[in-house]
């Protein structure tokens, strides 16, 4: 008898690292610019803004929620076209964004775009925590299977992934009701980006003690 061979498994398609860095930092670096730099984003601005929203301390806030939305919509448009499929992080994000932001300018109060970090994180961190309670690997699954750890590696890096993402809404809270719009934003960019990049880091002992070798991995 002929042997029918199993045809392997077509490979994800993949987004180059510099693309996917790009499409996650571009709409926060937009988000930054616009609101230090308003004035430059004026001719969009005014076709989606009240002109007296462009005006006052809170002018660059508006416009940089005003620039943000179809900036994180276009990154995932991009990355969809990449992969076909919506990864679940930036898809979450985006859908925060738009109903915050849009909330943001139909009501005028800018309190609404300052809360959306605090959901967002309160949200990945509760889902986080919520499924390594019920021994669901959310985390993993997140992550696309990136990193080949054990359960044991995999149930510690969600525990200490779930609590820092609450310990970042706590901490987005603070500083949004306690400083400036300006503060606020440095916060959002550069401030939680570096943030996530050393508690990234500081990961690295757990993941490397808990990687499975070549041969379990398969």
């Amino acid at each position: 008898m002929t042997e029918i061979k199993e045809k392997p498994a077509a490979a994800k398609p993949a987004t180059s690292p510099w693309l996917k860095m790009t499409l996650e930092l571009g709409p926060l670096i937009l988000f930054f610019f616009a609101n230090a730099r308003p004035k430059l984003f004026v001719p969009y601005a005014h076709l989606v803004l009240p002109a007296h929203l462009l005006v006052g301390e809170n002018a660059g806030l508006f416009t940089a929620t005003a620039v943000l939305i179809p900036a994180v919509l276009i990154a995932l448009a991009v990355s969809y076209a990449q992969i076909r499929r919506l990864p679940v992080m930036p898809l979450v994000t985006a859908i925060l964004v738009v109903i915050f932001g849009a909330l943001t300018i139909y009501f005028q109060d800018p309190r609404f775009i300052k809360m959306k970090p605090t959901i967002l994180y309160a949200v990945f961190g509760l889902a986080l925590l919520g499924g390594l309670y019920l021994k669901k690997p959310i985390l993993e699954v997140v992550l696309d299977n990136a990193m080949p750890l054990t359960e044991e590696g995999w149930r510690i890096l969600t525990l200490r992934w779930g609590l820092f993402f609450l310990a970042l809404a706590i901490l987005n809270e603070i500083i949004w009701r306690t400083q400036s719009n300006n503060v606020w934003v440095a916060f959002k960019f550069p401030g939680v980006v570096i943030l996530i990049f050393l508690f990234t880091l500081a990961q690295v002992p757990l993941m490397m003690r808990h990687e499975l070798k070549e041969d379990k991995a398969e």
